[in-house]
This record gives structure tokens, sequence and C-alpha cells, in this order.
């Protein structure tokens, strides 16, 4: 039994790592944007229901953290597309307000990352 406390602890450091490195490159400047532009800040906020909604559906009020949730969720998305978070930040920085779904869905993961590091 005690390996799974090992895997535990590491399955929680590569969530918190995911989400880290998903805040930086995309999270920080794209919550500030949307913070000042509320159209924004509606279609992240959108999106953070939409991704709470799924996590639920799937089982997420389980044993497993809300973070381990959001960065598989995060992972999996980016899988999904074929792509990192710095082409992401690469086709959405400077142009927040026509950010395209991938973008605004994984600012909605930062968002909900945020609070899930602050409740």
């Amino acid at each position: 039994m005690a390996n799974v406390g090992v895997v535990n602890t590491l399955t929680e450091w590569r969530a918190r790592r995911c989400l880290s490195t998903l805040s930086t490159q995309l999270g920080v400047d794209g919550l500030a944007v949307a913070a000042l532009v509320p159209g924004l800040g509606a279609a992240v906020d959108q999106h953070a229901a939409a991704v709470r909604d799924i996590l639920l559906q799937s089982g997420g009020t389980g044993t497993l953290p809300q973070r381990v949730l959001l960065a598989g969720y995060a992972r999996g998305l980016l899988d999904r597309a074929d792509a990192s978070v710095r082409q992401i930040r690469r086709e959405a920085s400077g142009r927040w307000t026509r950010a395209d779904w991938l973008a605004l869905r994984l600012l909605a993961v930062c968002a909900l990352s945020r609070s899930a590091t602050a409740g």
C-alpha cells in the first residue's frame, strides 16, 4: 500500500507542474486581458462552467484532486489538437479577443486551477 502514496504524490506533483506551466505560458497574460475585456471574461467564464460540468459528469467528485483532473483535461485537449502550450500562446498572444476555442478552454482551465489552489 505504500506504493499508492508514492503514486498519488507523483500524480499530484505532475498535475501541479502541468498547471503551473499552462498558467505561466498562457494563463497569466490571457486571464489579465480577460479581466479587462468583459466579452473575453464572459467567454472564459462560460468555458470554465463547461469544464466544471465535464469533470463532474466524468466522476470528478471522487478521490482525485481537482488539480489532477484539470491537468489531465488540459493535456487531453493539447494531445487531441496535437499542439503545445507554446503554439497556443503564439497564436493567441496579442489577439486574445479573437482567441479560438482551444485557447479559451485552456484559459478556463487556468482560471479553475487558480480557484482550486485558492480553495
